[in-house]
This record gives structure tokens, sequence and C-alpha cells, in this order.
């Protein structure tokens, strides 16, 4: 009998114990990390994060744009918590209180109308054609039109890195129409038969991606013109063949590892870098 309340009463303070234990348990602490700098690489950090967040439910993120050198600034002055960045950095002129982080290579592609049947521009033409040298499709090999130039906003990391490989110190022409992100261009380009228009390469496979989600073949919004015979191919970025080619970077305050790293390694991931491979060409 002694033996029988024994065990019973070790059963009962067994179950006593692991409901405290169980009681113990804290769900963790909800975070908010913010996001903020390039527009052209909103639609992966879009994809990145929510794929994070649906492993790490108490992971929430607020993106915004704003533009490379506004999102490297906010970064420096402690404003957000991770900076979005397609820019080049010119030799050292990262602050040493901040990390940069590759995370994969972008192409910036020149496009047309879907009715513009170019197929390539040497970099000379393209540099003519936006410095308002040359006027009319029909001298670059197209139909006969007037070009319609569209360009990016001061302050653009894809403005900067058009102008100092294009334009070569020349002035873009001050008839460009100027749009203030990637997909503003492709929508513009789309509109008006005789645009061209630079962008990422992201936005040009936007649709692909949406098309291989749905099942359905989405109709081309925008045609890719080759540059010196050179298409923004994943090959022909991962070995930097194409021209326009450049990292795309996250940067951090050296300082926030423990909050941060966390996510910079899911994204350097092989399950990261699958969704990086969906916009832009993996890093690794």
């Amino acid at each position: 009998m002694n033996s029988m309340i024994s065990r019973a009463s070790a059963l009962f303070f067994a179950l006593l114990l692991a409901g405290c234990v169980q009681a113990s348990v804290v769900a963790p602490t909800p975070i908010t990390i913010q996001v903020a700098g390039s527009t052209e690489m909103r639609p992966v950090l879009n994809a990145l994060t929510a794929a994070y967040s649906e492993r790490h439910p108490n992971v929430l993120f607020a993106i915004q744009g704003g533009g490379s050198i506004l999102g490297e600034t906010w970064i420096e002055n402690r404003r957000i918590d991770l900076a979005a960045s397609t820019r080049l950095p010119d030799g050292d002129d990262t602050p040493a209180t901040l990390m940069r982080i590759p995370i994969g290579l972008d192409g910036v592609s020149i496009v047309v109308h879907p009715d513009n049947l170019l197929a390539d521009l040497t970099l000379a033409q393209l540099r003519n054609l936006y410095s308002g040298k040359t006027l009319d499709w029909q001298d670059v090999g197209g139909r006969s039109g007037d070009v319609l130039l569209v360009s990016r906003e001061d302050g653009s990391a894809t403005r900067m890195l058009f102008e100092d490989r294009v334009m070569n110190g020349e002035e873009v022409s001050l008839t460009a129409v100027v749009m203030p992100s990637s997909e503003a261009v492709v929508g513009y380009v789309a509109d008006h038969p005789n645009a061209i228009g630079y962008v990422s390469r992201a936005y040009v496979l936007a649709k692909e991606t949406t098309a291989e989600s749905t099942g359905q073949e989405a109709p081309a919004s925008v045609r890719l013109v080759a540059v010196e015979s050179r298409l923004p191919t994943s090959q022909e970025i991962k070995t930097q063949a194409y021209f326009l080619t450049r990292p795309i970077f996250l940067l951090r305050q050296i300082t926030d590892t423990a909050r941060l790293q966390p996510f910079i390694d899911f994204v350097l991931s092989p399950v990261g870098q699958e969704i990086v491979a969906r916009y832009h060409v993996p890093i690794r």
C-alpha cells in the first residue's frame, strides 16, 4: 500500500513539475526589422523577408524604398536596421561602422517596346541616343521614329552606374523622361512604342516569375536589347561579361550582429540564394 502511495505521489509531483515547466515557456519576443533603400531590390527583398517570417513568425519586416543613397545614409545614421543598395562603393568609402554584404549580382538591362525589333546596340550608339545626338531609331537600325528617352532620377544608383559606364562623361539629354523606379520605367516603355529605358534585370524577370507561378504565359511588356551583342543572362552576369553587371548589397551596423545576422545568414544560405536566383544571379 505504501509503495502504491509513493508511486502515486511521485506521479503527481512529476505532472505538477511538467505543468510548471510548460507554464514557464515564453513565446519569442516580437522583432521588427526596418529595411530601406534600393527600389530595384524590392522584389527580392519581399520574397526573402516573407520566407524568413514564415520560418520565424516573431520577426516582421517594414520595407520602404527611397533609393540606395538614401538607404545608405539612413543606416549610417541608425534610422533603419538594414539598407538595401545597388551602389558600387568607391574604394573604401563605406564607413567603418557599417558592414556591406553582397547577396547577388544584377544586370542593368536596356529595354524597348515589344514593337521595336531592334536587337543590339553598341555602347557608342547607346551613348549617342541618351546624349540626344541620335534622334531617330532609323539611325541605329530600327524603324523610323523619334526616340523617346526614359531615365532615372538624380541620386539613383542605377542612373549613376549607367552614366559612369555608358555616358562616359556626357550628360543625359534634358529631353529624357525621368522615372523614380525600374518598375515605373518598365510601365512607361510598355506604353510608348518609341521609348527606351534602363532597368534592373529583376523587373524584366518579374513577368516570367509570375507566369511560372500561375502556369499561364504573361504577355511581354518590354523587350531586352543586347549591349555589344550581350544580354543580361545569368551566365553573362555570373562571369561579368555583360557590361552593366553590378553586385547588390545589404548593409548593417557592425554592432547589430546578434539581431540581424540570422536573417543575413538565411539570405546567403542555399534556400535564400535560391530565392535570390528568381530575380538576380546568386552570389553563392
